[in-house]
């Protein structure tokens, strides 16, 4: 079986390296925060393009903080997309602020920049783009928007490490960016872990303050925090890995291209690779009415894959409350309805891709008229 992600195989390439990192931890005994973690910080920071890294304990925490550190409060209204992972959607629902949802642009799924002036309104504090799929936003018309309006930036960049946009690191380009260290991201933990970016410094005063229960030493408790620390081990797995991360986005990229031009003729809709943007390839979609029947084929021929993601935030029961509908969005509808996330890890062998391209080949182009 060919499986949509494989850790395992990671793990084994840098075994000793990652070995050796989580002893040191152990024998130190600095489990939460402590020396690890600020390596970490700082070589992120640098990797991004930014002054400032503040680790956290998961992607959600990280969006939860930056929104914070933003002054969001209750009665704003933060622009984002419901195409997304629910994170996006629910931080800013922590913060007691109003999300209001934009659709995507078809073409690369990510927030579609005409849409976002028609939702400002006196309430709006901030917008949120969410690179998805390793793929960044189209951050300039954003960021244009964004200052006429007064309005932070905030990058959801939970799939993004290593994409860049326009040249620019994904994470340095809005005013915060918030990553997910999640196992299965292209940087990943060995846990939950995330991490906000920033070139404001007193943005990521608020943040470190917030994630360790308001403090700005032990036991002054300045303000309501939280308990969203980063755990020394995850600091230690992470500062291994992103010495790794170029040379990973590299061999994703090598896959992502194998995939394109053996899928060229099959019907399948393949996001456009857009001008400004460099993906890191955290997810390979495609997308095709015959989505379920073409998944039961895939895996009859061993080949796992994925849907990320089959119901957008706005028809989610628990999300009922924001008044959205079917057919508020029809672009993302359709992407939610269609897509197809094939196998993508930088360990993958071109033998395994060409695999999965040849079963697609089987299915989509049997008889007469493709099926795809």
């Amino acid at each position: 079986m060919i499986p949509l992600v494989d850790l395992r195989a990671q793990y084994l390439t840098i075994k000793e390296e990652i070995d050796a990192a989580i002893s040191e931890v152990v024998e130190s005994c600095q489990f939460v925060l402590g020396e690890k973690v600020e390596a970490f910080e700082s070589d992120f920071a640098r990797y991004c393009q930014t002054r400032h890294a503040v680790g956290v304990n998961s992607g959600t925490s990280a969006l939860h903080l930056a929104l914070l550190a933003a002054g969001i409060k209750p009665g704003d209204e933060v622009i984002t997309v419901s195409y997304t992972f629910v994170a996006s959607v629910a931080a800013i629902c922590y913060t007691g602020a109003r999300p209001i949802l934009v659709d995507i642009d078809p073409h690369s799924c990510t927030m579609d920049p005409a849409r976002i002036e028609a939702a400002i309104t006196p309430r709006t504090k901030a917008i949120m783009p969410v690179h998805l799929y390793g793929n960044c936003a189209d951050m300039d018309p954003i960021l244009e928007i964004a200052r006429r309006h007064d309005l932070i930036v905030i990058e959801d960049a939970a799939q993004a490490h290593g994409a860049e946009y326009n040249g620019k690191r994904a994470g340095c380009i809005g005013d915060l960016a918030c990553f997910s260290f999640y196992p299965g991201k292209n940087l990943g933990a060995y846990g939950e872990a995330g991490a906000v970016v920033t070139n404001n410094g007193e943005y990521a005063d608020v943040i470190r303050r917030l994630r360790d229960h308001g403090q700005s030493q032990k036991y002054y408790h300045d303000e309501v925090g939280y308990n969203y620390r980063m755990e020394g081990i995850q600091g230690a797995v992470l500062g291994v890995k992103l010495r790794h991360l170029d040379d990973w986005t590299a061999a994703r990229r090598r896959h992502a291209a194998t995939y394109r031009e053996s899928l060229k003729d099959t019907g399948l809709r393949l996001l456009e690779e857009m001008p400004y943007n460099r993906s890191a390839y955290h997810i390979f979609p495609v997308f095709t009415p015959q989505r379920d029947n073409l998944v039961e084929h895939l895996k009859a021929r061993g080949v796992s894959t994925g849907i990320h993601y089959p119901i957008p935030v706005h028809l989610q029961s628990g999300y009922r409350d924001l008044g959205y509908k079917l057919s508020d969005f029809p672009h993302t509808e359709q992407a939610s309805n269609e897509v197809l996330s094939l196998p993508m890890y930088a360990e993958l062998s071109s033998e395994a891709a060409a695999e999965v391209s040849d079963s697609i080949h089987h299915f989509c182009l049997q008889g007469v008229e493709s099926r795809c």
